[in-house]
């Protein structure tokens, strides 16, 4: 097996001439003969709530299975759903399928970079986990085996420091392992949650299988030092007097050295009674740690040293062996002296504790049964994770999903993305969910929003707040199971949407009536009448509005033809378009000028039309209405008419049919002139008034913009909020 010093400077060359993806390809820890270590990255795109981005690779297995692993063990069990993923292959667009981002030990790349900041502008909150203080060179400049690392070497770790710094730097929060590591990192975040490292449930199992089976023939009692790297020969050198007194002195005793250790000097006179061990795979690690008598975990003090964890007293005392460790860091903060471990300060401690256990077996059980009942209630995943689980869930920003029917800018779709905006601005993290998967980002007034499908398969996150926003979009809403809160946007009365005899007519009917809690929420007034008194459902209400500064204002002079727009899809009977054509056919063709705009339908074959404006981009409408001088407006059913209170806000006239949608800020005579539908001639008469009255238009023009802008979306932001928020 290569050692330690061989793989590293080979990792290093690698790393320098040919870039990490040749280091990942390359990377092979040899554990057991050729075997081969591998981390499997979850690739299934799924929503869930947390994503690890693990900074380590596949050669360095161990911090990231205690980091990364093991919490999302601690988590799942706690019902935060989880995935990882190695931090090389991150891709930007994974930023839509989590609610927070974890990254552990992940040096600054320009892709985190980006990530993070795609992350935050979404509201989404990232954390930095860390087990060691890998995050500025004045505290890695104390290790000492990083001196004899060449200057290139050296200047290559550092760098890599440094950007784990970057990378922490750019976190809301971090966790950590230790009450040192969590002062230090202090100094860099406002707040740092400890999570001490845990055993796996697999772990606690192995170890369970590994001390009942324990079967020990001989009469020696052996000494267990398992040291993991050649960064701990100094630690080393703190027991050495002790363990070359202790080995001189009694024949019986065996030192097992598991990892790279320089074996000193002064051990060669007993190197017959030493028992070197390459490294093992984790699962292995139980049982060889149960072979032997009397763990040792000596540790130099330094602020380095002392932010490390307390893993090696954990795992030994999960087989039932007792440790006796420095009293330094975690080691004095979690083990109870003479209870559930030994603690040594000074050399003549480490002997008089070696000569102790190694002469009381009576005392060695006691201690490993003391450690062994500490730490199965308090150093397992699954007794562990509350705090783990709260901590995230309060850096998981509260979020609200809006299911869609689509993305096509109508009028209830524009007034979900504009209640979603809102609540972005509030600070909310918005989620939309469209009715398929091919569209993964959608773009209104300069926000940006992540778009997934509604195949609940694909859900496993918990979504604090869900909106169904048409009666299509209420099967996802009413099915998911994990959704705290479920609310309906209702905007029109979608049974009459089709015609009798159509099934359709009785799903739409069915939300109205659905089983289970869910909050009704309305734009219209009307709607919140009918929903009361048809079906007896409670709709809490907020006004609609628009963009009143992007409707300019156009003084009317009618000099020349006077250009009527109609405006609706000629293809949807409710528009009853045809009705305001008819009208048109009574008209002046010398006198008048016909527009006609519609997103989907084209116009009929009789329609007398002089411009025809298709699929015009709402962004563009307010031109439309700003070159006509009247709108007339047919619709039988509209749950809030936008086209009226656009003409209004540009200073144009309205004549129109009362309706639930309109009524609720049309008043005739004052800012518009209303007529009762299949009543041609008042359409016309009305038409005509306009036209020779000015005193009539100048009123219907002023009301009309004060009606526009008392409907400003900045006017109404408070009451969406608190539509939601109640």
């Amino acid at each position: 097996m290569a050692s330690v010093k061989e793989l590293s400077k080979k990792t290093v060359l690698t790393l320098k001439n040919e870039g990490m993806g040749a280091v990942l390809r390359k990377a092979k820890h040899k554990i057991c003969g050729e075997q081969e270590v591998h981390v499997e990255y979850e690739s299934e795109k799924i929503f869930k709530d947390v994503l690890f981005i693990n900074g380590c690779d596949a050669s360095v297995p161990h911090p990231a299975r205690y980091r990364v692993t093991h919490q999302r063990e601690q988590l799942e069990a706690h019902n935060v759903s989880t995935d990882q993923v190695f931090y090389a292959d991150l891709q930007l667009d994974q930023v839509r399928f989590y609610r927070t981002f974890i990254f552990f030990r992940c040096p600054y790349t320009d892709t985190i970079g980006e990530f993070i900041n795609i992350a935050k502008e979404l509201n989404k909150k990232v954390l930095f986990d860390i087990d060691d203080l890998v995050i500025d060179t004045k505290y890695t400049d104390t290790i000492k085996y990083l001196s004899t690392l060449k200057k290139e070497e050296k200047e290559l770790y550092d760098d890599g420091v440094r950007r784990m710094g970057r990378t922490l730097s750019l976190c809301d929060a971090a966790i950590t392992t230790t009450e040192r590591l969590a002062e230090e990192l202090g100094h860099y975040v406002s707040e740092v949650f400890i999570n001490r490292n845990t055993a796996s449930d697999e772990m606690y199992a192995l170890s369970e299988k590994a001390w009942r089976e324990k079967k020990r023939e001989d009469k020696t009692v052996g000494i267990g030092y398992f040291s993991g790297s050649m960064t701990h020969n100094d630690d080393f050198l703190l027991v050495l007097p002790a363990l070359q007194e202790i080995m001189e002195n009694n024949s019986n005793v065996r030192l097992h050295v598991v990892g790279e250790l320089d074996l000193p000097n002064e051990l060669v006179k007993v190197q017959s009674q030493i028992v070197m061990h390459p490294f093992v795979n984790w699962r292995e690690l139980p049982k060889l740690i149960s072979q032997v008598d009397i763990n040792i975990a000596p540790l130099e003090g330094g602020v380095f040293n002392e932010s490390k964890s307390e893993n090696k007293w954990v795992e030994a005392a999960l087989v039932k062996v007792p440790t006796i460790a420095s009293n330094v860091g975690a080691f004095a903060r979690m083990i109870k002296h003479n209870d559930t471990g030994l603690l040594c300060e000074n050399v003549e401690e480490w002997k008089y504790q070696l000569a102790r256990l190694v002469q009381d077996n009576k005392e060695r059980e006691r201690i490993a049964e003391n450690a062994y009942q500490y730490c199965i209630r308090n150093c397992v995943t699954l007794y562990t994770g509350v705090p783990l689980a709260n901590f995230v869930r309060k850096y998981t920003t509260e979020n609200y999903v809006f299911a869609l029917p689509s993305l096509n800018i109508s009028g209830g779709i524009m007034v979900a993305f504009k209640h979603m905006c809102v609540l972005k601005k509030k600070g909310y993290d918005i989620l939309v969910l469209n009715d398929n998967e091919d569209t993964p980002w959608c773009e209104f007034e300069g926000e940006k929003f992540p778009v997934l499908g509604q195949n609940i398969s694909k859900f496993y996150g918990k979504m604090d707040h869900a909106v169904a926003t048409m009666w299509t979009t209420m099967e996802f809403v009413q099915k998911y199971y994990n959704i705290s809160k479920r609310m309906y946007l209702v905007q029109g009365y979608e049974t009459d949407l089709y015609p009798a005899g159509v099934h359709l007519r009785e799903w739409a009917n069915r939300t109205y009536m659905p089983n289970g809690g869910i909050q009704f929420l309305t734009i219209s007034k009307w709607c919140q009448k009918w929903l009361k008194e048809k079906y007896g459902q409670d709709a809490a209400f907020a006004p609609n509005g628009l963009n009143f500064k992007e409707f300019n204002y156009v003084e009317r002079k009618l000099n020349g033809k006077i250009r009527i727009l109609i405006e609706g899809d000629c293809a949807v009977d409710y528009k009853n378009v045809d009705e305001a054509f008819k009208v048109v056919e009574f008209l002046d063709k010398e006198k008048y000028e016909i527009w006609y705009m519609s997103y989907n339908a084209e116009p009929k074959e009789w329609y007398h039309v002089d411009k025809f404006l298709h699929k015009v981009p709402y962004s563009k409408v307010h031109e439309v209405y700003e070159q006509c001088d009247i709108l007339l407006k047919t619709s039988l059913l509209e749950s809030f008419s936008y086209p009226p209170i656009e003409m209004m806000a540009t200073g144009g006239y309205v004549v129109a049919i009362p309706n639930g949608g309109n009524i609720e800020y049309m008043v005739n005579e004052e800012n518009c002139l209303l007529y009762e539908a299949e009543d041609l001639e008042a359409a016309v008469s009305a038409i005509d008034r306009i036209s020779k009255d000015k005193e009539l238009r100048i009123k219907m023009s002023e009301k009309g913009r004060k009606t526009a802008q008392s409907r400003d979306w900045k006017q109404i932001e408070q009451d969406i909020l608190k539509l939601y928020e109640r």
